[in-house]
């Protein structure tokens, strides 16, 4: 997950873009190159599921010619940012599913015209939507859960806890310090802490505090959070996440692998993700479940990465014919297989390996359709989340937990006058 840039127009930064980055001259009317953009350099599996598809759209037809250009992860915002800033957007980018807000609000992108009958195929969080505007759309999404020894569970007298049966508050806190008594876990409950970036805080613990009944933002108006990050439940979230650590049961920081530490038996639980879902078979007595019903359901984060036009590209007519043609099923299934990533269609995941019901990694998609909570879809996220981490990091560290959100909620309150109410 990208770290979501702060700041509402998102000014430039460091680092130099290619010319080849900038539209396409030249009308709609009229074919090209059409340059695209991604933030998957690092990870060949996926920049080759990427350039597979643009080699057969390539060759389907004569008129466009996809190029494209991939960057580093750690640096694509700021490429993007200051391209925007030098008008020398490509037609074609990637985005994270919590910035789409934030760059249709600055003027980055534009909305795309796809038919009803293909967006509606896609899981709800794979649609990046603005003021019920669509901006862009995704193969797939991640989900993440809690992996568990299926002993410490027996120890503690948990059942192993499903999707239509999750445990209650009452049944996970009971079991913490039975799991704790059995002294054979350095770790009962690890919540991968030793993470520092501020998207994994947002995306990994937001659905704690949303699962009490809290939120970042007031989603009804999206002008305030005062009462809803600091409100009742809210603070019920921050005590309850306090404890973890006070109680001996969290680690206040995790080591660098928190999924390590369970492999090799030195946690009971942890709250990872579905990338590391494959390493399950490592664990003898390993189980995946879903998180427990804090009082309002579980809860987890949706929205990865997802594709959009830029609101500067010439020939929009190929980039919107481009992702109709990239949104076929079987390239979709070809994301889920290489990526170890949940297909965004039903389609796909009837052709995709262990996706279909019953199979073995179909747990992650249920789990996405029925629990899964979009990250404040607001031009505001930015500050929301950088907010939201520091906030949750002072907690893990022993601060008072209603004075940190209540400075939390006057903080993002400022923010969001001072910027007009980002549109609302």
């Amino acid at each position: 997950m990208a770290a979501a840039t702060a700041g509402l127009m998102l000014a430039a930064g460091c680092g130099t873009v290619s010319n080849s980055g900038g539209s396409s001259g030249g009308g709609n009317s009229g074919g090209g190159d059409i340059t695209l953009w991604t933030h998957n350099a690092g990870n060949p599996e996926e920049l080759g599921v990427v350039n597979q598809i643009v080699k057969d759209y390539n060759a389907s037809q004569n008129k466009f010619k996809v190029v494209v250009q991939a960057f580093p992860q750690a640096s694509y915002n700021d490429a993007v940012t200051a391209a925007a800033t030098a008008k020398k957007l490509p037609c074609i980018l990637d985005t994270d599913a919590p910035t789409v807000p934030n760059w249709a609000y600055a003027g980055y992108l534009a909305p795309l015209n796809l038919p009803s009958d293909l967006t509606s195929q896609n899981l709800p969080t794979t649609l990046g939507k603005w003021k019920d505007k669509l901006y862009s759309i995704g193969y797939y999404d991640a989900a993440l859960g809690l992996f568990a020894h299926k002993d410490a569970l027996t120890a503690a007298g948990l059942p192993v806890a499903t999707i239509d049966k999750p445990w209650t508050a009452d049944q996970f806190n009971a079991a913490l310090p039975k799991i704790k008594a059995t002294g054979k876990y350095k770790n009962v409950f690890d919540l991968a802490t030793g993470d520092p970036t501020t998207e994994w805080w947002t995306y990994g613990y937001s659905p704690f505090l949303q699962s009490f009944g809290g939120d970042l933002i007031d989603r009804n108006t999206y002008k305030t959070s005062d009462g809803i990050i600091n409100g009742p439940k809210a603070l019920a979230w921050g005590a309850w996440l306090q404890s973890l650590v006070k109680n001996g049961y969290t680690p206040a920081k995790s080591s660098q692998d928190a999924f390590a530490d369970f492999v090799n038996g030195k946690s009971a639980m942890v709250w990872s993700g579905i990338w590391n879902a494959g390493n399950i078979g490592k664990v003898k007595d390993g189980v995946i479940l879903p998180p427990p019903d804090l009082g309002t359901g579980p809860k987890i984060g949706g929205g990865s990465w997802q594709w959009a036009i830029s609101s500067s590209c010439s020939k929009s007519d190929g980039a919107l014919d481009y992702l109709r043609f990239s949104l076929d099923k079987k390239y979709i299934a070809m994301f889920a297989e290489k990526q170890n990533v949940i297909p965004a269609t039903e389609a796909a995941a009837a052709i995709a390996p262990g996706w279909q019901p019953g199979g073995a990694k179909r747990f992650f998609l249920d789990l996405s359709k029925k629990y899964a909570v979009l990250r404040p879809p607001t031009p505001g996220y930015p500050f929301l989340t950088t907010t939201f981490a520091k906030a949750t990091q002072d907690i893990v560290a022993g601060g008072d937990p209603k004075k940190i959100l209540d400075q939390a909620a006057k903080d993002i309150d400022e923010n969001i006058k001072s910027n007009d109410s980002y549109g609302f």
